[in-house]
């Protein structure tokens, strides 16, 4: 493809999300802050584990500039440890109601792939829901469906063995999107799955060629802050790897990528005002 088509493709796409009936524009790329509701996130600064530290790192992130708050009590690292419903109940009900309490007209994002918990947090006024089983319970699209909570459909599966990563992925989000479609769900946003049943080559590869998934006409989500595929190819620990996570920041967000979900807010608006610069 022309590299000129590419770049009008990238830049030209106006999309705004309906938060329960807020409008978000995102015409400047968003900055999703992330809270950690877990004891082994494979970040152990991101990680809280009371109610005040939860308060602590969300009024961090709003005071740096985050537009959305995300809020998960189920580890995906690789290895973690399964939980149940009601531990996962038990660390996140409490916490996004403290939050929601404290900061009323923040932005939430639910990080889980149980219905549960999703129905559970509704009272709370879910903003967002942010699935990483890449829409494999259709029972949590019933339960936004309808209620202007945008949905972020993450590219997951168990088989790594692509042969040709960008074409496959792409397959995959065209039949989910068309299963999400039959359900009341108005803003879906996708995410490529960095560091999910990929290699460290074949998280590069998806890397270099997402500005081709701009052609499904949605937000991009990227998901790499910290990641191993950066802090594994500079041999390196997560908690050292945020000067290469801004380095993939601004490769993404040239690519095409509307939203950075991030555990260093200050770090990636900072990349989004020099993206807007030059753009």
């Amino acid at each position: 493809m022309n590299n000129s088509v590419v770049q009008d493709t990238i830049f030209n796409h106006k999309f705004s999300l309906n938060c329960r009936g807020k409008i978000i524009p995102l015409s400047t790329p968003l900055v999703m802050g992330i809270i950690n509701c877990t004891p082994d996130s494979f970040h152990s600064d991101s990680r809280v584990q009371t109610i005040n530290a939860a308060i602590q790192m969300t009024q961090k992130h709003l005071d740096e500039g985050a537009d959305i708050i995300d809020i998960g009590a189920y580890s995906t690292r690789p290895g973690a440890e399964h939980i149940t419903l009601q531990e996962e109940l038990s660390r996140i009900i409490p916490v996004t109601e403290a939050i929601r309490k404290k900061f009323p007209d923040a932005v939430l994002s639910i990080d889980s792939f149980r219905s549960e918990v999703i129905n559970a947090l509704l009272p709370f006024g879910v903003d967002m829901v942010n699935d990483i089983s890449g829409a494999a319970n259709e029972t949590l699209l019933e339960i936004i469906s309808g209620k202007n909570i945008p949905y972020i459909l993450m590219h997951n599966t168990e088989d790594s063995n692509y042969k040709n990563i960008t074409t496959e992925v792409y397959q995959f989000f065209q039949k989910k999107i068309a299963l999400i479609n039959k359900y009341k769900i108005n803003d879906v946003i996708i995410d490529l799955g960095f560091g999910f049943a990929k290699t460290l080559e074949q998280n590069y590869e998806l890397l270099a060629t997402a500005d081709f998934f701009t052609h499904l006409h949605l937000p991009v989500m990227i998901g790499v802050s910290r990641k191993s595929m950066i802090y594994k190819l500079l041999n390196c620990t997560p908690s050292e790897a945020l000067n290469g996570t801004s380095a993939v920041h601004a490769i993404a967000l040239m690519k095409g990528g509307n939203i950075l979900r991030v555990h260093d807010v200050k770090e990636a608006k900072e990349v989004v005002s020099i993206f807007m610069k030059m753009k």
